[in-house]
């Protein structure tokens, strides 16, 4: 399972093969409330899809693992972490339980088990990496303190300059101000329009592929994205795993809908990734992290799964049965 801002998703999955039997997505976002992530809204959604997707095999065979990923289960993961293994355990019979971030997840969906890093950039922006002994993160600590090169940190650059063109300050595009009063109408009024929404690292977002349009013909909104580029290999540098002395190559993947602005961002990216990153592989376009839970859930299935234990970032609080309680289920810490 994925559960992500634009809803969730759950896929269905046999022990040996990579490809998910089904898939369903349900459109509404589970809720977030004093305690975190809410999870008896998460099982409301999570449960009868899951029946469903059993139903579409014949009902035949059972639940062998299960991995739930999730935004905020790194810190907002708390509810899910005390109540999940004993509601799933008696709804579906899971024995053997992952509960992971989505950086984690999307890790092992361009990744896989191999050490290596990841970028996971849409609105905002973080990168993981594993050594497979323990984890590395970077960034991803929101638009106000971090998330530099992400979505919302170009979005905001680019109507930065924008404003500044509009002003006659150093620095400004006046392609982006036309981009600006295309999209949000006159500049005066933006303001007015940015500061009450809830949503702004989103509003903020939405400029960033403006400013990929205009990178081509602008020298402003390609120095943003130079900017941006320099940003996102500095995350993954700061939690790839050093070169071994026989300077393995490692892979960097790049997820999120960061990466679908195409060459004005991955071709300066690249260049960053071979200077700051010489030998690393950038692998772009992978991750999917419901591919990368199915890939956790099959590991958890086998007892193969290398990824390294965490807290919060990967928590497995059911491993199977225990034969010195009868085939009672196993809880064990991480």
């Amino acid at each position: 399972m994925d559960s992500g801002g634009s809803g969730l998703r759950v896929a269905l999955g046999a022990v040996g093969s990579d490809a998910p039997l089904a898939t369903a997505a349900c459109a509404e976002p589970v809720r977030t409330g004093p305690r975190g992530i809410d999870a008896a809204h998460l099982l409301e959604q999570l449960l009868p899809t899951a029946a469903e997707l059993l139903a579409r095999q014949g009902g035949r065979g059972r639940i062998a693992a299960a991995a739930i990923g999730a935004a905020g289960m790194a810190t907002l993961g708390d509810q899910l972490r005390s109540e999940l293994p004993a509601a799933l355990a008696d709804t579906l019979g899971v024995r053997r339980l992952a509960l992971a971030a989505d950086a984690v997840t999307a890790y092992a969906g361009a990744v896989g088990q191999r050490p290596g890093a990841v970028v996971a950039g849409g609105t905002g922006l973080i990168a993981l990496g594993t050594d497979l002994t323990g984890w590395r993160r970077a960034d991803g600590w929101g638009h106000l303190l971090g998330d530099s090169g992400g979505g919302a940190w170009i979005g905001r650059a680019g109507l930065d300059a924008a404003m500044r063109a509009h002003d006659g300050r150093r620095g400004g595009s006046p392609a982006l101000l036309a981009r600006l009063e295309a999209v949000f109408g006159p500049a005066p009024e933006l303001p007015g329009l940015l500061y009450p929404r809830t949503d702004r690292p989103a509003v903020l977002a939405s400029f960033a592929p403006e400013v990929a349009v205009c990178a081509a013909h602008d020298p402003v909104a390609e120095g943003i994205l130079r900017d941006a580029a320099g940003h996102i290999a500095a995350a993954a540098a700061a939690v790839c795993p050093k070169a071994g002395a026989d300077d393995e190559e490692y892979e960097v993947g790049l997820t999120g809908g960061l990466f679908r602005m195409g060459d004005p961002l991955l071709v300066p990216l690249r260049e960053e990734l071979a200077r700051q990153l010489p030998r690393a592989r950038a692998v772009p376009g992978s991750g999917d992290p419901l591919i990368g839970a199915l890939r956790i859930a099959q590991a958890l299935a086998t007892g193969g799964l290398l990824l390294p234990h965490h807290p919060t970032l990967l928590c497995i609080p059911l491993s199977g049965p225990d034969p010195r309680s009868g085939g009672g289920r196993t809880e064990q810490g991480s």
